[in-house]
């Protein structure tokens, strides 16, 4: 694997973070998709990507990568890690989705750059970080408030299961980040998008394992 330079690519994150948005930059959304990982035991990711129309949650398109990370996982960088595979999921959509929900954070991250936020810069598409686990900030109402800033919401999906956590990536408000997500809650802890690409990134993982 490639030596990381922390302090590089700490100077890096600072600069991307200044190029999020956080207001909401796009049309009328027709389809939204999903992006989730999965990981093998030699170390290769596997990225899957599932595009569902808006309304019916019906899959339109799916696509998948695989690929060796060039670094190991570290806290607070796993855009570094998990990008590069993601984007090129990504790439291989015939048809580029609206909006795009990530199995990660956006700007809930210490630097403001989770990879939700970094991955809509690099694709240049809205996204919208929703993870399971809080990386950072202190919860108070539902609300998670860093460095003076709410951003985040919990959102609880399931009456028996931990709530989501659902942060603006790229393009998205806080606002409009809840209300999207929640539309696209079905019969499952998570949204459907990713819902969907997360039962595909197991199946892929399954079947590269024989």
């Amino acid at each position: 694997m490639t030596r990381v330079d922390i302090r590089e690519l700490r100077q890096e994150q600072l600069k991307l973070a200044e190029k999020v948005i956080t207001t909401d930059s796009f049309e009328k959304i027709k389809t939204i998709a999903g992006i989730d990982q999965s990981h093998l035991s030699d170390e290769r990711i596997i990225s899957a990507v599932v595009v569902c129309d808006y309304k019916t949650m019906d899959v339109l398109e799916s696509k998948y990568a695989v690929a060796k990370p060039s670094i190991p996982y570290i806290p607070g960088y796993l855009s570094y890690r998990e990008g590069p595979v993601m984007v090129e999921a990504f790439s291989k959509l015939e048809n580029k989705p609206d909006m795009v929900l990530c199995d990660c954070n956006g700007i809930l991250h210490p630097r403001r750059i989770g990879a939700a936020s970094h991955f809509g810069i690099l694709v240049d598409v809205p996204t919208i970080g929703v993870a399971k686990k809080l990386l950072c900030g202190d919860v108070q109402d539902n609300k998670v408030i860093f460095d003076k800033e709410i951003r985040a919401i919990l959102i609880k999906t399931k009456e028996h299961a931990k709530p989501i956590i659902v942060s603006p990536g790229h393009r998205v408000s806080l606002q409009s980040a809840v209300e999207i997500v929640k539309s696209c809650l079905r019969d499952h802890k998570l949204p459907e998008p990713i819902h969907k690409a997360h039962k595909l990134a197991n199946k892929l993982k399954k079947s590269m394992k024989n």
